[in-house]
């Protein structure tokens, strides 16, 4: 058993993470951000959950236009496969990511 602070956690580089689990190839990691990622289409699906700070996430819907969102505290984006997008934090944010093994 381990407990981990999503809300105090940091990495020493952006997009750092922990790694929590690894249930037969789906991992939970918990990551550390106060800078954009990049656009990126991850090998299946995707769970963003923003466990503190705030993040504006980027994606492309099915007729290829750039759509946004802006994730608070609590918020969850679920990315299907094939959805391209990028996660740009406004200040610092902690996020959960659960997605396959060795996605992007």
């Amino acid at each position: 058993m381990k407990v981990f602070r999503g809300s105090t956690f940091k990495a020493d580089r952006p997009w750092g993470a922990v790694d929590i689990a690894n249930m037969g190839g789906v991992t939970t990691r918990l990551h550390w951000t106060d800078q954009p990622y990049k656009w990126h289409i991850n090998d299946g699906e995707e769970v963003f959950a923003v466990l503190a700070g705030r993040v504006e996430m980027h994606f492309r819907d099915e007729t290829g236009a750039e759509q946004s969102a802006l994730l608070e505290s609590g918020d969850v984006f679920y990315a299907a496969v094939g959805t391209e997008h990028v996660a740009h934090p406004i200040g610092e944010a902690r996020v959960l990511v659960i997605e396959r093994e060795g996605s992007v």
